[in-house]
């Protein structure tokens, strides 16, 4: 007994069984492991480890949003192309402009629908001399003259989407239709820059004011100095009006998904004019249209079986060549034209409302009111000076010496002139071309020589539009 006292007074306690320093006796399961039981120490470094793991997740979630920062704000457009790639000139296309803040009213977007020699010239100059529209004449000819021999209908998608660009003030498409190696684009080298008011007047040169109407001298605005297309870009946004004038849109349809785009606001306004008086321009300008002509004609159906229309007593010559071009691009130009007429006779959701079509002898017959309405139908507001510089430039005593140059003429002779320019044979085959688009635009068929040259008789009637 007294050995067993002994032994039990020299009995050592193992580490793992001695009181932790709070004078409590830990537990003893049967497989003699020992559990902590100290709640307060336990809750201690739970806290610290939920501090730990809570600040670890804002630092994540920090840089990650940082790191989706400087991705959207730094992030260039990939481009497929090597000397695009070189370009140091980036447009409103860049993805940055993406997360900019949309405008609070809407551009009124206006796209002159027309062809060539249907005295567009003229009619792009009544936006042109406002003070308060931007207007660009013929931007497509840049893709027309890149892309040659391509056939017009080919061309049409890549003409769209440099539409869809430019409406959005964004310049920089020009690039891609640049030469190789070449050169930025500045204000002075798109096509009709040095009779543009927007190009030639403060704040990109000082040579004219915007707001006094009157026609630009090309030699006068070509000594201004060229601006980068940016600088270009930022005076185009300060605009609430974009007028664009182009011959190389054939059909609206085309236009179809720019006016159904929700962020733009596009209205078509549709120039035509008698299609005898474009094929009598057409083969008088017939030089200085060679290579529309071609690229015209190229997208003819080669199904089709056409009827010759030669007159057997003359003899060909080099001269009937060209001519043959400037009017047999009338059954293409006219084919499309039907095409957007039928549309417009019934009009889809996307097209109601923002259509106008209007008759170029109906305007010189009429310019003031004409103005007007073409005015009110595109958001603004016509002026006295701008009436009356319609009035001089249709109302002059003389007639068209250079095809090309807007002067002012005695424009309702001018409409006329085909009657008595035209053969009875090159009349017919252009009224074989477009016999469908005249009716419905009231131009008349004629039935001998005798009747297109009795100009005593109008051959206008009522449009069906």
């Amino acid at each position: 007994m007294r050995g067993k006292q002994y032994h039990q007074q020299l009995k050592l306690t193992a580490p793992w069984e001695k009181d932790a320093g709070y004078g409590r006796k830990l537990k003893t399961y049967r497989n003699h492991t020992k559990i902590i039981a100290q709640p307060g120490i336990v809750m201690k470094v739970l806290r610290r480890k939920r501090i730990v793991l809570f600040i670890a997740y804002f630092l994540l979630l920090v840089l990650t949003m940082l790191n989706l920062a400087n991705y959207k704000w730094t992030k260039e457009p990939q481009q497929c192309n090597h000397q695009m790639r070189s370009t140091t000139y980036h447009g409103r296309s860049d993805i940055r402009f993406l997360y900019r803040p949309s405008l609070a009213k809407k551009r009124q977007l206006v796209y002159v629908l027309t062809t060539w020699r249907s005295g567009s010239s003229f009619f792009g100059e009544l936006f042109n001399q406002n003070p308060e529209v931007f207007f660009l004449y013929e931007p497509m000819w840049h893709i027309w003259q890149k892309l040659y021999p391509g056939d017009a209908v080919s061309l049409q998608g890549a003409a769209r989407d440099m539409l869809s660009s430019l409406y959005r003030c964004d310049l920089s498409v020009f690039q891609l239709y640049n030469s190789p190696g070449g050169k930025n684009f500045t204000s002075l080298g798109l096509f009709g820059a040095t009779l543009n008011k927007v190009v030639c007047s403060y704040p990109l040169c000082s040579a004219y004011r915007k707001e006094v109407v009157g026609m630009v001298d090309d030699k006068v605005c070509k000594k201004c100095p060229p601006q980068s297309l940016r600088l270009l870009e930022e005076e185009c946004l300060k605009y609430s009006t974009i007028v664009i004038k182009g011959v190389r849109i054939l059909d609206v349809n085309v236009l179809a998904p720019l006016m159904e785009d929700p962020s733009l606001d596009v209205k078509v306004v549709h120039l035509v004019r008698d299609p005898r008086a474009v094929a009598n321009s057409r083969i008088k300008s017939r030089h200085g249209l060679i290579r529309e002509n071609l690229q015209v004609v190229r997208s003819r159906d080669p199904k089709l079986r056409r009827i010759p229309f030669v007159d057997p007593n003359h003899k060909a010559n080099k001269k009937d060549g060209s001519d043959y071009h400037s009017i047999g691009a009338m059954e293409v130009i006219c084919d499309r034209t039907s095409r957007t007429l039928r549309t417009a006779l019934n009009p889809p959701s996307w097209l109601k409302g923002k259509y106008m079509a209007v008759r170029y002898e109906d305007l010189v017959e009429n310019p003031v009111k004409i103005l007007r309405n073409i005015y009110r139908f595109a958001n603004l507001t016509t002026n006295h000076d701008i009436e009356s510089f319609a009035l001089n430039m249709t109302g002059g005593s003389s007639s068209s010496s250079k095809p090309f140059i807007v002067s002012s003429r005695n424009a309702t002779q001018a409409a006329s002139a085909w009657r008595t320019v035209l053969s009875i044979q090159q009349i017919k085959q252009v009224e074989d071309y477009c016999h469908h688009s005249m009716a419905v635009l009231g131009y008349e068929r004629v039935r001998t020589a005798g009747e297109a040259k009795d100009l005593s008789k109008s051959l206008l009637t009522v449009s069906k539009l």
